[in-house]
Formats: C-alpha cells, sequence, structure tokens
C-alpha cells in the first residue's frame, strides 16, 4: 500500500479546524487546521512522511497531557498517537515488552500488574502515553521511563525508522535527546521495548494502590496538564511557588491549586490558553524575585503564541 493508499483510507478521521482543547488533559486548546488520527504505526508513519512530501508542518500529540496549546491552535497538520499494539515475551524470571508509541500509561501499567511483571507500578495514575512518556522520561515514585527502556523505534524528518539506544537517548530528569527539539522538528517516537521482571501480582498491586493513594492525597482532581514546573535541584516547584504566596491563585479559570502549587488546574471548564500562560509568568517572575530561582517548565508550549491566527486558506 503507498502513502497516499494509506492516506486515502484515513479521510473519514480527517477535521478541519478540530479544537484541541477535546484532544488534551487540561481541555485546552485552539484549532488545528488539520487533525489526522494515526491507528497503527504505519499510519503514523505515512503520515509524517506525506505531510513531508508536500511541505506540510506537522506534529504527534499523544494522551495531550504535559502540553498546553495556544488559544489560537496550530497549523498545519496534528497527528493524534492512537497506535496501542503490545507484545509480552515472558520468560522464567522476566519478559521483554514491545510496545506501540500511543499505549497509555496506566493502561500499560494495569497489564504489566495482572501478568505479574514489574516496572510500570509507579505510572498506574499518571496521563499520556509511552511516547511523550520517553520525551520528557516522565516517572514519579523514585523512578521514571528510562529505568527498563532497551530499545526505542524512531523517526526523523527525511529519514526511514531507526533504532535509538538509551545512551543516543541521554536521559536526564524529565529529559532527553529528543526534548531537545522543537516539539515540529521532534523525530517520532514510534515504539519502544522495555525489559521488565517477574514479581508476585498481590505485590505489584500493593505497590500500584499505595501509588494510587498517594496521589489522591497530593495531587488536585480535575483538568490539569500535570506538574507545570521541573523541581530545580535540592527543591521542590511547589514548594517555592507555595512560600512566595500563590497558592489558590486565579486567573481567569486558570487555577494554581491549592492542593499542589505545582499544578495549575482548569477549575471551571471555561479556562483559556492565555490564562495559565499569566499564571505561569507570575509563578516564575515571582518566585525568581524572592527566592532567586529560575523556574523551567516540565510542560510544552505548543501553537501560535505571538500571532494572530491567519485565515484558513489565506
Amino acid at each position: 500500500m503507498t502513502i497516499m493508499d494509506t492516506i486515502a483510507l484515513m479521510r473519514d478521521r480527517a477535521r478541519r479546524n478540530e479544537l484541541l482543547a477535546r484532544h488534551t488533559t487540561a481541555r485546552i486548546g485552539g484549532p488545528a487546521d488539520l487533525l489526522i488520527e494515526a491507528r497503527t504505526v504505519d499510519e503514523l508513519v505515512a503520515l509524517a512522511q506525506r505531510a513531508e512530501e508536500v511541505g506540510m508542518s506537522h506534529i504527534v500529540l499523544g494522551g495531550g497531557a504535559n502540553v498546553l496549546v495556544s488559544d489560537l491552535g496550530i497549523r498545519g497538520l496534528v497527528i493524534i498517537n492512537r497506535t496501542k499494539e503490545l507484545k509480552f515475551t515472558i520468560r522464567d524470571i522476566s519478559a521483554r515488552l514491545e510496545v506501540d508509541s500511543g499505549v497509555v500509561l496506566a493502561t500499560l501499567a494495569r497489564d504489566c500488574i495482572e501478568r505479574g511483571l514489574a516496572g510500570f507500578e509507579w505510572a498506574i495514575g499518571v496521563p499520556g502515553t509511552i511516547g511523550g512518556a520517553i520525551v520528557g522520561n516522565a516517572g514519579a515514585h523514585g523512578t521514571d521511563t528510562s529505568a527498563n527502556l532497551n530499545m526505542v523505534k524512531v523517526m526523523r524528518r527525511g529519514f526511514a525508522p531507526e533504532y535509538w539506544t538509551p545512551r543516543q537517548l541521554a536521559f536526564g530528569y524529565r529529559n532527553s535527546a529528543l526534548k531537545q527539539y522543537a516539539p515540529g522538528d521532534r523525530p517520532i517516537v514510534l515504539s519502544a521495548l522495555f525489559d521488565l521482571k517477574r514479581d508476585h501480582r498481590t505485590n505489584l498491586e500493593r505497590r500500584s494502590a499505595e501509588y494510587v493513594a498517594k496521589r489522591k492525597a497530593s495531587q488536585p482532581p480535575g483538568a490539569t496538564m500535570g506538574s507545570m514546573f521541573k523541581n530545580p535541584t535540592g527543591d521542590h516547584a511547589g514548594r517555592l511557588i507555595e512560600a512566595a504566596g500563590l497558592k489558590g491563585t486565579v486567573k481567569g479559570g486558570a487555577m494554581i491549586s491549592p492542593i499542589h502549587a505545582n499544578f495549575f488546574v482548569n477549575f471551571n471548564g471555561n479556562a483559556t490558553a492565555s490564562d495559565f500562560k499569566a499564571l505561569i509568568d507570575l509563578a516564575c517572575q515571582t518566585v525568581l524575585e524572592r527566592f532567586n530561582v529560575a523556574l523551567e517548565l516540565e510542560i510544552e508550549l505548543l501553537g501560535d503564541w505571538d500571532a494572530q491566527k491567519p485565515e484558513i486558506g489565506a
């Protein structure tokens, strides 16, 4: 099947001027010029390659966590990654996991627990997908995505898919070599291989239940994009924002959570990206003035932030 054949089969999924608020965990984001869901890795590759052939800018979104999409939206093509294949090869004391980048972290965590495989219990309540977790080296409870990673299949612009090792990915705290690219130029994560260990299901269920309980007790419910800022070395972003007196601060429909100050909440469902950006700027400025600490975003800003939206077709 050619790329054009693949695109033709996906036309029924193509939507123009689709609000990205429908595809982000914070329920924030203006329209995409064109949005298409990719349900297989082959479709994901075909869409990206076709966009490159015709000179169309394109970006991939997974679960829509850890991103703030502008009210003005995103120009070009937005590919929603709905790839979902996963395969377990279980041995005596270990297992190999092959997983598509669109698989939801929490779903994968439950699948691993059911099979008695340790390594993803930390992700039981974490939003987002494997692809995004690899880019940002997502983690919790003292571990992260890179801990059990063996290999990642990526596709750079203009190149065929290739495998990158953990060393090539240069993982750090909520960081990787992939995150150094601008979102629109970033190599696309297609799939990954993980090495997991066998464990008793009861142990895994106990640990995951503890993690869920801790998460519920310390993090706010509702529409958020996850932790807003990275923790500075030797400190916590939430502590600094709270100590700056900003806990509970509201801008429009966005609020710095009174439960955990590193979470910003779309508390009434009517917040705009501009509301969130105003809180981000306020937190950065106030913490810098009070404590001489420059906060660094953990989330990514996507879309048009400084220009008026052009007319489609103009």
